[in-house]
């Protein structure tokens, strides 16, 4: 297949002007294939050649102005066109293939009651898998698609869906939409409708999550309503479509797609166990996500893929300012989670090879491949940062004002980084040029320090800077009580580089933190005294934001290795049993269970660092018994299962179905459970069996894959490692709980053997089945527990290999940057 380059997209964008798509599918044709009918319409500004995309099963017909096409000359996902100036018409007939890995039109079969459902993401080039079509962006048209479905099902699309007398579902005309924003999703849903604004508002999702979607219905409705109003508060165009659905559907690749009026959802998102509150925070914050691409990606689309950042940095600033502002009330304040979650994934990105700037040069994304790399922390948490430093900088003001131009601008088009930068530019005195090629034209994460110079009472403040970009911070000064306590001297708002230090008066301060409030992108360090203040009296710093700040400058200085992993595993057991804010017990166990016990520690180290995971649960626990914080308790109890170095306790846990003190085992706790027995060889397939069983949905299915991957034995790892590369038959869902079992820190020496066969595997496996299970398998199924020299050296020398597809040639570079980093963190 070939893959669109941005040179061919610009010819043809200056060849042709396309109008009208009229999609029609037929979903009834049985369970691997469909067909697909496209009408398109369309002027050629001149005569030339040029090829429509089409990823077909079968190629029936192809007729251009009614005159019949060679179908034979299809030639991978290319027909070729020769075109006279002027009007076409261009009709195709396919059959096409369902996808079961989460591309183009995915079919899912629900094990619990059998019911089918389908669903289209066609981002990036998965339209070909649909329907035929000129494939890029800037090639807007009015979408009018037509759907036969099985009867009893319901077909959602971008517009409003009728069903007509004959059967068939006629969506609503759309306006000019990009050909990846077209979406289709059907089955014998579930539904919940109301309206809003004058608007029908949908909820969806399969027959057997219903009671779970109708218990989070008002919850889902209240923060999709507070989102929209807000979003017409900030914005001067109103919601451009005829109605929002939600859909929430089965093996989904992405957390969710901003399809307009249809956004699509993983499922998992309808919760069926007990979650914390941060965890619905994550939902409603890509609730507030998806809803902002309305306009920004779906109303003003970007030219050209190396702008992906124009829609995914500015939703993700959007979906966490505007729940914060819109849902303070049930989540009040998100930052906290976006500083010690989303952001630290931004970091990471920045400090390995295949870091790139927010804003890539145009000749850095040649084609759709290299597109597709850039969906990752850098576009979404690093370019949301430096939105959030920009609107620190512009004011946020300036900041909607400009947007508006743009809105007002672009509506229904395309634009580019230039354009937003002039948009901007238009509402503001300040030199937003030069900002954006300080902040968006370069790479790597700067890194500030305070220094302290004086005596007495008098004391000067000055930061020095390891990087170039200008900061807008604001720091906070503490003084440390004779109760222990951290108390706030003052904030002072310090633009970086300084033109004088700042004066402060009064003793010397205990503890500066520089961007306490989160407002800037940079690493920090502390001086000397603040370093020790710091580590000791974490939990002691009144404000959550200043102290998620702290908690990653330690992440860093752990990767860094200026602090030694076990050194923060003594501040997690100091601090986090007194910690209020849930978000940062998560992050700091989770780092703490993922990174440092799994990875930075030596192997004999590790039971050591299980064991203080284990007393920082054990803590929380006793502080929640008596039942106020239910999110802190669930947390406990699951690093209370990750941790567990003997079954006996948790065993006890699933024997009993509760947990002493509650909560009650949910399946998500005892499909935990039994994964952790599994990799210490408790159970057996027996067990896995009944559990099974007992819980026969698409996620206990995906529960036993990874519990019977996990099992310490060479026969239940031969038959994981044949279904995950020696056949295609797993869903991208199945492939990978398979591959998340499969590697365990406790097994290597069981695997050994795997780790050289990992990557003529992986390659081969990318080749059939594609760049989202080739992604999958670099992420899940790399040997991440072979620390070692050799597996470093095994893993560089299969870099060069010609056949590897971008996205796993990516990925492997990432987790070999990390498996580097891991050992020199060991060192």
């Amino acid at each position: 297949m070939s893959v669109l380059t941005r040179d061919e997209a610009q010819t043809r964008a200056q060849l042709l002007d396309v109008h009208h798509y009229r999609v029609d599918l037929d979903l009834t044709t049985g369970d691997e294939t469909f067909e697909s009918q496209s009408l398109i319409r369309f002027t050629a500004r001149a005569a030339g050649d040029t090829f429509v995309e089409l990823k077909p099963e079968t190629l029936h017909s192809a007729l251009l102005d009614d005159e019949p096409l060679d179908v034979t000359a299809l030639d991978g996902n290319r027909l070729p066109l020769t075109l006279t100036e002027g009007e076409h018409t261009l009709r195709i007939s396919t059959t096409m293939r369902y996808s079961r890995t989460g591309e183009g039109m995915h079919r899912f079969t629900d094990p619990t009651d059998g019911e089918s459902y389908v669903y289209t993401q066609l981002f990036m080039e998965d339209v070909q898998r649909v329907f035929a079509s000129f494939d890029q962006p800037d090639l807007k048209a009015v979408f009018e698609v037509g759907v036969t479905a099985p009867e009893g099902w319901t077909v959602l699309s971008n517009g409003i869906t009728e069903q007509q007398d004959d059967g068939r579902w006629q969506a609503a005309p759309t306006p000019l939409l990009s050909t990846y924003f077209v979406c289709v999703a059907a089955g014998p849903f579930h539904s919940i409708r109301t309206e809003h604004a004058g608007l029908p508002f949908g909820l969806h999702c399969r027959r057997s999550l219903a009671a779970h979607l109708d218990a989070d219905a008002d919850e889902i409705l209240a923060v999709t309503k507070a989102c929209y109003d807000r979003y017409h508060e900030k914005f001067d165009e109103p919601y451009p479509f005829d109605s929002y659905d939600q859909a929430f559907v089965p093996e989904f690749n992405a957390g969710a797609m901003e399809n307009p009026g249809l956004v699509t959802f993983r499922d998992e998102f309808v919760f069926r166990s007990a979650v914390t509150v941060t965890e619905r925070q994550t939902r409603a914050m890509v609730i507030a996500h998806e809803m902002a691409h309305m306009w920004f990606g779906d109303l003003v689309t970007l030219r050209w893929w190396d702008d992906i950042w124009l829609n995914e940095s500015f939703a993700e600033y959007m979906g966490y300012q505007t729940v914060n502002e819109a849902c303070a009330d049930l989540f009040p304040d998100t930052w906290v989670d976006f500083g010690v979650t989303r952001k630290a994934w931004g970091y990471e990105a920045d400090q390995r090879p295949s870091t790139h700037p927010v804003a890539p040069d145009p000749e850095a994304v040649p084609d759709t491949a290299s597109a597709l790399l850039n969906f990752d922390g850098i576009s979404y948490a690093k370019g949301a940062s430096a939105l959030r430093q920009l609107v620190a900088w512009l004011g946020e003001k300036d900041f909607l004002a400009g947007i508006n131009i743009h809105f007002k601008r672009h509506r229904f088009g395309n634009a580019t980084l230039a354009d937003f930068i002039d948009n901007l530019a238009a509402a503001t005195d300040r030199d937003v040029h030069a900002w954006a090629e300080q902040w968006l034209r370069t790479t790597g994460v700067d890194t500030l320090r305070p220094r302290l110079t004086g005596e007495g009472t008098h004391w000067q403040l000055a930061v020095d800077r390891d990087g170039s970009r200008p900061h807008r911070i604001e720091a906070g000064v503490y003084d440390r009580q004779p109760d222990g306590e951290l108390a706030l001297r003052e904030r002072l708002a310090l633009d970086v580089p300084q033109e004088e230090p700042v004066e402060l008066t009064g003793p010397r301060p205990a503890l500066v933190v520089l961007n306490g409030g989160d407002l800037t992108y940079t690493k920090l360090r502390f001086d000397e005294v603040s370093e020790e203040s710091a580590l000791r009296g974490l939990s002691r710093i009144p404000d959550a934001l200043t102290r998620a700040v702290v908690w990653n400058a330690m992440r860093d200085m752990v990767r860094d290795g200026e602090l030694a992993p076990v050194e923060y595993l003594e501040s997690a057991l100091a601090h986090l049993p007194e910690e209020t804010e849930l978000a940062l017990v998560q992050g700091v166990l989770g780092f703490a269970r993922t990174q440092i016990a799994d990875r930075y520690v030596t192997e004999e180290q590790r039971p050591a660092a299980l064991a203080t995971i284990g007393e920082i649960a054990r803590a929380l626990l006793r502080r929640t018994e008596d039942g106020e914080e239910p999110g802190l308790r669930l947390t406990a109890v699951r690093a209370c299962i990750d941790s567990a170095t003997t079954p006996d306790k948790i065993a006890s846990w699933l024997d009993e179905g509760t947990v002493y003190g509650g909560p009650e085992l949910d399946p998500e706790l005892r499909w935990r459970i039994l994964a952790r027995l599994a990799v210490l060889g408790a159970v057996d397939e027996t067990v896995i069996a009944a559990e099974l069983e007992r819980d026969p949905s698409a996620t206990g299915q995906e529960g036993a894959a990874r519990c019977r991957a996990a099992l310490p034995d060479p026969e239940a790892k031969a038959a994981a490692w044949s279904s995950l590369f020696d056949s295609d038959d797993l869903s991208n869902y199945l492939f990978t709980a398979t591959a998340q079992g499969f590697w365990q820190p406790e097994q290597a020496d069981l695997v050994r053997e795997y780790v050289p066969r990992f990557y003529e595997a992986a390659v081969a496996l990318g080749d059939r089945r594609g760049p989202a299970m080739a992604e999958a398998a670099g992420r899940y199924a790399f040997p991440v527990y072979a620390i070692d020299a050799d597996s470093l050296v095994l893993g560089e020398s299969h870099l060069t290999a010609d056949t590897m597809i971008p996205a796993l040639h990516r990925k492997l570079v990432d987790q070999l940057d990390d498996l580097r980093r891991a050992l020199r963190v060991r060192g």
